[in-house]
């Protein structure tokens, strides 16, 4: 039973504390005593606390009797609002320094006792308070035993890190039994901007420990498991948002037209970068405070809470005022200048200017909030349900930006289930992913839908185009009239039409290509198509042709077209204007025309015009250019070389338009062949 209770002992604590010592020279200074069994004690004072910096104060022997008392006894319940750490007890910004940062110097002198009948263990550590505002470094009578943070060799600022675990090991205990007093100093230092974001700031908020070194190692990764906990949502956080922006960003590639997929990606990433950095910093020592505080305030909150607007701005489709993404985007640069100018980031700033600047920043936030709720209340009014759905999300956003003030007005913005950290922002951050996971469930939904009216649309439109695009030709006496058209798209932008006269034999050909591809281009096919049936009916002479279309495309924007223009008479007496479309072959040899402007570009264009004989057996091939641009996997042009040695083997419009298509087809392919076959017979009327 005895060994049992051995193996079991918990902290025997405070055994007794010396009476407090009088001002004067002589009084002996007080002593902590600590009777150390199997476990571990909390250094709670008496500890003598000074600001300033002065190496003596690590002396044993220095005098410290004027000091302030300190008292880091924790008060029942008491946890770190921050991190979770139970033991929490103020900064001295609550203990009579409101507003200092900088040095200052905590002492106390420990009488370290084994317990009746036992040997104290001659190696004993102290493990470094849990939460301590920013660095410190730890003398045992002198002589330093470590620190935490970067003290540079040549003195001034410590580079800061996140509160961590530390262990120092004691140098060996002295006397017989291994009784021992020493003077325990902690040098410690705050940044300025500390002041700012943690609520009752200032050195040590939690007590050392102290007790047998195996004891202390058992205890210290306790805290590095307790510390891993703690971050452990901030993790899962930021997963979640990776995975989330990694979601968004696919779905730009099933609707391109919607940007709010853009803009989600955006901020999704920005919330996993940010969460994911303050992993780091809490569990490495990879990135200090500083870096790590002006990388998340100054860039990565301002711009995920401009994001956010944006987001919610286009997601209900809003347009009014035209002027407010502009004025996102102001805000938040002005956001980010507070940010770096009001937190004290930098020791050139005065301070009666950073609080300016502090106040800009509150200020800018709630401009920031009002403009959330307004968009939201818009989305309430246009969108409906939507809009309900994400007004929680919305404001918990807005709100979530005032964790600081809310901390230093000591009103509950963290919360610890399970020892894992919660805090506003991440609950704001989990109601927005529910949000956002069913809205866009949703506006899948919807987006399927549009695809498959598109789809639709689109099957309209080919439907429509093979109507206007003649499968069966008419029969033209005299005249082998052969045909062959493959779009490179569902719709395409070529077209041509054959159109015989009632009366005369001749048969008016006009072949062409728009601008563009898809149905856009399709729709400009059957506007021109509709024009060349109206001005044939008037005229089929050629050139008018030609230019009946060009005011017909003038003032439509981009609605520009290459076109050919060829009337055959029964007696093979032939007349071709030509808008900058390919020149037409005659037996296998280019027709020598001049250039010309396509159709719809300027205002009484003129068009290049000749007149040429058909004689029985010429073959007349008319080629879009889609042939001559058809491309292979090397990125070579099928040319008009290989043109040339097509049409000298005599094939079919089917055989080229196949040739060019196999060698790698990226705009429409379309080809027409005319052949005479002898003297036509006119029709009688």
């Amino acid at each position: 039973m005895r060994m049992t209770r051995r193996g079991m002992a918990a902290v025997l604590g405070l055994l007794s504390l010396c009476a407090a010592a009088s001002r004067a020279q002589s009084a002996p200074a007080p002593v902590t005593t600590i009777t150390l069994g199997q476990s571990i004690a909390p250094l709670n004072g008496p500890w003598k606390f000074h600001t300033g910096d002065n190496p003596a104060w690590a002396d044993p022997n220095f005098d410290d009797a004027t000091w302030e008392t300190v008292d880091l006894t924790p008060k029942q319940g008491s946890f770190d609002p921050t991190v979770g750490f139970s033991g929490y007890v103020p900064g001295w910004t609550a203990k009579g320094h409101p507003g200092y940062w900088g040095w200052a110097w905590y002492r106390i002198r420990v009488k370290t006792n084994a317990r009746p009948g036992e040997k104290l263990a001659q190696k004993l550590a102290v493990l470094g308070p849990a939460d301590v505002d920013d660095a410190y470094q730890v003398f045992a009578d002198g002589r330093l035993l470590g620190s935490f943070g970067k003290f540079p060799a040549s003195g001034g600022r410590p580079v800061i890190y996140s509160s961590q675990p530390r262990m120092f090991p004691l140098p060996q205990a002295a006397g017989e039994n291994g009784d021992s007093t020493q003077v325990l100093a902690f040098r410690v230092w705050m940044e300025p901007s500390t002041l700012t974001h943690e609520p009752d700031a200032g050195g040590m908020k939690s007590a050392p420990l102290l007790g047998e070194a195996e004891v202390v190692a058992a205890q210290y990764q306790l805290a590095w498991l307790a510390l891993v906990r703690s971050y452990s949502s901030v993790a899962i956080d930021a997963a979640l948002c990776l995975l989330l922006a990694l979601l968004a960003a696919s779905l730009v590639l099933f609707d391109r037209i919607d940007s709010v997929y853009w803009w989600l990606a955006g901020v999704f990433l920005l919330t996993a970068t940010d969460a994911g950095n303050v992993c780091l910093a809490a569990w490495t020592q990879f990135e200090g405070v500083i870096p790590l505080t002006v990388a998340e305030f100054v860039f990565q909150v301002p711009l995920m809470l401009g994001g956010w607007t944006m987001v919610w701005w286009v997601w209900f489709r809003l347009r009014r005022p035209a002027w407010l993404p502009k004025l996102i985007a102001g805000l938040t640069l002005l956001y980010m200048l507070s940010q770096a100018l009001g937190n004290d980031y930098f020791l050139a700033i005065p301070h009666p200017v950073g609080v300016a600047f502090h106040f800009v920043s509150l200020g800018v936030r709630l401009l920031f909030l009002l403009l959330l709720i307004w968009i939201a209340v818009e989305g309430v009014r246009q969108q409906g349900w939507e809009g309900w759905l994400a007004l929680p999300a919305v404001l918990l956003v807005g709100i979530a930006q005032f964790q600081e003030e809310l901390g230093v007005l000591h009103i509950r913005t963290f919360w610890f289930p399970f020892g894992a950290q919660v805090s506003l922002g991440a609950i704001a951050d989990l109601l927005l992913v529910v949000a956002i996971a069913v809205l866009l469930l949703r506006r899948a939904l919807l987006s399927v839908r549009r695809q498959r009216e598109m789809a639709l649309d689109v099957k309209q439109a080919q439907e429509v185009q093979q109507v206007l695009i003649p499968m069966a030709l008419p029969q033209i006496p005299g005249l082998a009239i052969e045909s062959e058209y493959r779009p490179a798209q569902e719709v395409g932008g070529d077209f041509f039409q054959i159109i015989p006269h009632p009366t005369d034999g001749s048969v008016l050909i006009v072949t062409g290509d728009v601008t563009g591809h898809g149905l856009q281009a399709g729709m400009l096919v059957a506007l021109i198509v509709g024009a060349i049936r109206m001005a044939a009916e008037v005229n089929p002479d050629p050139l008018f042709v030609l230019e009946a279309l060009n005011r017909r495309l003038l003032g439509r924007g981009a609605a520009h077209a290459t076109a050919l223009a060829l009337r055959v008479a029964a007696d093979g007496a032939c007349t071709l204007a030509n808008a900058g479309h390919l020149p037409p072959y005659l037996n296998g040899k280019e027709l020598p025309m001049p250039g010309a402007l396509p159709l719809g570009m300027i205002d009484g264009a003129e068009f290049s015009l000749m007149q040429f004989e058909l004689a029985p057996g010429d073959i007349l091939t008319l080629l879009s250019d889609g042939v001559a641009e058809a491309t292979d996997e090397r990125g070579q042009l099928f040319g008009f070389d290989r043109i040339h040695a097509l049409l000298a083997k005599n094939l079919s419009a089917a055989e080229i338009a196949a040739t060019a298509q196999s060698f790698g087809q990226i705009d429409d392919i379309s080809v027409l062949q005319v052949e005479r076959l002898g003297a036509a017979v006119p029709s009688v009327a």
